[in-house]
């Protein structure tokens, strides 16, 4: 099993207070629940959960999470409900899941969007407390997530708004072009989303995770930005991996070019008192040949 469906109905269960565990979510990354399933369906510990909210407070996607332990049964107790002749109710097998996205509360995803995109999956129905999804399911629902999901939030490598020093100001509007989502496009889709000074690949490196993914390098030095410029995402921005990125600016006012850059890579060599095979000599050898003069 890779995902399981969990419905949940806050007119039939509300042992918990989804603001509550919103705000953990939000603030730790993590909110970390028991939750029913079915006495005969098997939720190893690992398997993706997708909640589904059901009646009358609204019916849509609203969070994911990981479970994070294997089943366990809960016997019936004293809350546990009872049949008509006052004998009690099956016992439950719990799961523990670790929420790690939630919605805000009326921002769930609607069944009408879910049910176009997976019609044979009963989205509105209030009667489903869990269902097992098949792989090529999930990937859409992944993707539906993705798209109508929560929006990421700020890049913790940059530095808080307001937080830059007065001499850095000058590279805020450099910044602006590189975050241009827009330029971005634009650019990688001219150039690949491969750095251009080392060659480095997010897809190849981390898989799907990395695909189409680059930070993106404005090339026109600060001090000829005048207020009539006008960027060209063609020729003013390159796609730089955030390590050649730092390099272009390390210990310089003015930007390294690309050419610079890879002219350093090819000369870096290899580390002192490092063991270099032949192998590696003639592919260092290769490579300052494909670059030429620089």
């Amino acid at each position: 099993m890779t995902a399981i469906i969990l419905g949940w109905n806050p007119d039939h269960w509300n042992d918990w207070t989804y603001t509550d565990a919103f705000g953990r979510v939000a603030g730790t990354g993590l909110s970390l629940h028991p939750w029913s399933v079915g006495r005969h369906t098997a939720v190893p510990a690992g398997t993706d959960v997708w909640l589904l909210l059901q009646g009358d407070h609204g019916r849509g996607l609203v969070g994911h999470g990981v479970v994070a332990s294997d089943v366990a049964l809960e016997l019936p107790g004293s809350d546990s409900p009872v049949a008509s002749d006052g004998t009690p109710g099956p016992a439950r097998m719990l799961v523990q899941v670790a929420f790690d996205a939630l919605l805000p509360p009326g921002e769930q995803i609607a069944v009408e969007v879910l049910g176009d995109a997976l019609p044979g999956i009963a989205w509105g129905a209030d009667d489903v407390s869990e269902l097992i999804v098949e792989p090529a399911d999930e990937a859409t629902i992944r993707a539906l997530w993705r798209d109508f999901g929560p929006q990421p939030g700020p890049d913790p490598t940059q530095p808080v708004p307001g937080t830059y020093p007065q001499d850095a100001v000058t590279r805020v509007e450099v910044n602006r072009f590189e975050r241009d989502s827009d330029a971005r496009r634009a650019c990688i889709a001219h150039h690949g989303t491969n750095c251009a000074a080392c060659g480095f690949s997010f897809e190849q490196k981390y898989g799907g995770i990395g695909a189409d993914f680059i930070p993106v390098h404005h090339l026109v030095p600060v001090s000829l930005l005048g207020g009539s410029y006008e960027l060209d995402p063609i020729t003013d921005l390159v796609p730089l991996c955030a390590n050649c990125h730092a390099m272009a600016h390390q210990g310089v006012s003015t930007p390294r070019t690309v050419a610079e850059l890879r002219r350093m890579i090819a000369d870096a060599g290899f580390l002192r008192g490092s063991i270099v095979t032949a192998e590696q000599l003639e592919a260092q050898r290769q490579a300052r040949e494909l670059l030429g003069p620089q």
